[in-house]
């Protein structure tokens, strides 16, 4: 089937949905995802592109779930379907399901990033470092990277944005699991510049394994 009549198909089965919540339209997802396996990388990135004005965050979930769409992107490909962030929601989806795993295997350089993190929209600054989750998320294939993940948190951390401070706790607690050490010397090399929240969510990773530790955990 041409990939603008599959998306509108994905499209129409979606709004047809009588609740449609993240999980039935996640399920609808599911079922295109297992048909499109045996269609190549290209032809579920023209799928992506044909659905993202109206499915976005389907259309990143697409990507992701596919055996090779996300080799098949081109950087255009990529910032081209983030198309407007404008939210937590949009942001963090694209950098786990499109951006992070692009990055992680090459397909995007560090350049591409490195320009995220100095934009004066704080959604892209936040794109960045959730960028770096899925280099040190197991479930999402990440084997660990402090190199690169902590370049980009060096590049914002002095930003005071509540979502990008939000995504650099995010970031450094993610590689807590990997490095421990490299992620103490970097909040200590920053504390003085570093917002409180980065501080003291990290501080109780590193603890205590959570971000914000039981209250037993807390009494010791």
């Amino acid at each position: 089937m041409d990939e603008r009549a599959l998306a509108d198909e994905l499209d129409r089965r979606i709004r047809m949905l009588s609740e449609p919540t993240t999980e039935s339209v996640r399920r609808v997802r599911r079922e295109f995802s297992k048909d499109l396996r045996t269609e190549s990388g290209e032809y579920a990135v023209a799928l992506a592109w044909a659905l993202a004005d109206r499915q976005r965050w389907v259309a990143f979930e697409l990507i992701y779930h596919h055996p090779t769409a996300l080799t098949c992107l081109s950087v255009e490909d990529v910032e081209g379907l983030a198309g407007r962030l404008d939210s937590w929601v949009s942001v963090d989806t694209f950098g786990c399901c499109v951006s992070g795993p692009a990055w992680r295997r090459g397909v995007i350089p560090d350049e591409v990033i490195h320009r995220w993190a100095g934009s004066e929209d704080r959604w892209w600054r936040r794109a960045a470092l959730v960028s770096t989750v899925p280099l040190n998320l197991r479930s999402r294939g990440g084997t660990g990277d402090a190199e690169r993940t902590l370049d980009i948190c060096a590049r914002l951390v002095s930003d005071r944005d509540d979502m990008v401070v939000k995504a650099l706790s995010w970031a450094l607690r993610q590689l807590v699991i990997w490095d421990p050490d490299a992620v103490r010397s970097f909040i200590r090399s920053n504390q003085e510049v570093l917002a409180a929240r980065v501080v003291r969510e990290t501080g109780h990773k590193l603890d205590t394994g959570y971000k914000n530790p039981p209250r037993t955990s807390r009494a010791r």
